[in-house]
């Protein structure tokens, strides 16, 4: 397996290449606040993203290098983050479109940088719209913000709420909560059929 360490303003982040046949766009993929690469909805689009013939970067956050569980504030995350892309699409995935996503808190940076990093389009798995019990502190406009299309998976029962849809912006509900773990095989399968949909126009 092809691995990257990229050297960031905050610190040292690290990638996980998991390549398709052909590729026809990259997507990168970033974790959750306390979590890893690991999860089982990150491991579950890779399989959508690169039965769609798309090449997959998951990303870890230079704090989660570090060993750190705590996430670094959001400015740091998305400069981290952009970093990253940039990086990437030379070393990995040269003239490739850019396809930004993640679960959680990864959701909420590839949001925020799609339009800066030029994406063209954006993944979101369990994206947190407000914290527990506290639907006053919404940040639904982070995901208003992106101007190109998005798909969102999310739980039924996610205590962080479920989003608004939206123009571009295509909502799935699963059975489950913020995990996103009792629905794994309609994770890839929707993933690869959103990806093979938004991509086809570009050739």
């Amino acid at each position: 397996m092809t691995k990257a360490r990229i050297d960031t303003p905050h610190g040292l982040a690290r990638a996980e290449l998991h390549c398709a046949p052909e590729g026809r766009a990259g997507l990168l993929l970033g974790h959750g606040a306390g979590g890893g690469i690991d999860a089982p909805d990150l491991v579950a689009a890779v399989r959508g993203a690169t039965a769609a013939g798309v090449h997959v970067a998951l990303v870890e956050q230079p704090y989660r290098v570090a060993g750190r569980r705590a996430p670094a504030p959001a400015r740091q995350l998305d400069t981290a983050w952009l970093t990253v892309a940039e990086h990437l699409s030379a070393l990995w995935f040269d003239d490739l479109p850019l396809v930004f996503g993640g679960r959680s808190s990864g959701a909420r940076v590839a949001c925020r940088t799609a339009d800066q990093g030029e994406a063209v389009g954006v993944l979101c798995l369990a994206f947190p719209v407000h914290p527990p019990g506290k639907p006053e502190k919404t940040r639904q406009p982070e995901l208003d913000a992106v101007a190109v299309p998005t798909l969102v998976l999310q739980g039924e029962s996610d205590p962080f709420g479920r989003p608004a849809g939206g123009h571009l912006r295509e909502i799935v509900t699963l059975p489950g909560d913020h995990s996103l773990k009792r629905e794994l095989p309609a994770i890839s399968r929707t993933v690869e059929e959103w990806l093979d949909r938004i991509l086809r126009p570009l050739g």
